[in-house]
């Protein structure tokens, strides 16, 4: 406990990963940085984040969140809750979020919450990083199931769903990187990573990424 400890006082910036279960969260995080991320024997049973730690630099992965089979409503309402609370107390030195969606499958799962006059857990995370002030990367995984000439529509309709100006998802403002982190494909996620370091005068932390 002691040596945790140490480590979490020498943390000066934070990257969080927030996502649903299943989107593939720990599976992009093993391409990222080649590290195992322990998960969970079921969706949605573990609440507490798992830590990678890398010097001053963190990343930390966040349970799962959303409807999982087997899992009580009031237990999901405890992750999400958990999410929250996690990034209020150290928002300090959260500098970056990134939020894993399933892109073939995001544009349905929010028109059924829409059916239910419901607004998805995901759109509310999302905004609520905002009003944190927490600069927040659009991870969508498991794109190497969409067609080619499929991808552009569909990330420009995910663009809109996240707020953003209709029209070509590149031109939209959003940062949003197409991924498919099974297949080791997450070359655009580490290009907005990346970028947002070197904005932030971190080019040191470069070297923690494949």
């Amino acid at each position: 406990m002691e040596k945790i400890e140490k480590k979490n006082d020498a943390v000066t910036f934070e990257v969080v990963f927030v996502g649903r279960s299943n989107v593939g969260k720990s599976t992009l995080l093993k391409s990222l940085t080649g590290r195992n991320v322990r998960t969970g024997k079921r969706p949605g049973v573990t609440l507490k984040p798992t830590h990678l730690y890398f010097d001053d630099f963190l990343i930390t992965d966040m349970p799962g969140f959303g409807f999982m089979s087997g899992v009580t409503p009031e237990k999901s309402e405890d992750v999400k809750n958990t999410i929250v609370r996690y990034i209020e107390e150290h928002a300090d030195r959260i500098y970056l979020a990134v939020q894993v969606i399933d892109g073939p499958a995001f544009v349905e799962i929010v028109e059924r919450w829409d059916a239910r006059d419901e607004i998805p857990i995901d759109l509310e995370l999302h905004d609520f990083l905002e009003e944190m002030g927490i600069i927040t990367v659009i991870a969508a995984n498991k794109m190497d199931r969409v067609k080619e000439d499929e991808k552009d529509e569909l990330l420009g309709e995910i663009a809109e769903i996240f707020g953003y100006e209709e029209g070509p998802w590149k031109e939209s403002g959003a940062l949003i990187a197409p991924v498919a982190a099974r297949a080791g494909d997450i070359r655009p996620l580490v290009s907005h990573l990346k970028n947002e370091f070197h904005k932030m005068k971190r080019d040191d932390l470069f070297k923690h990424f494949k």
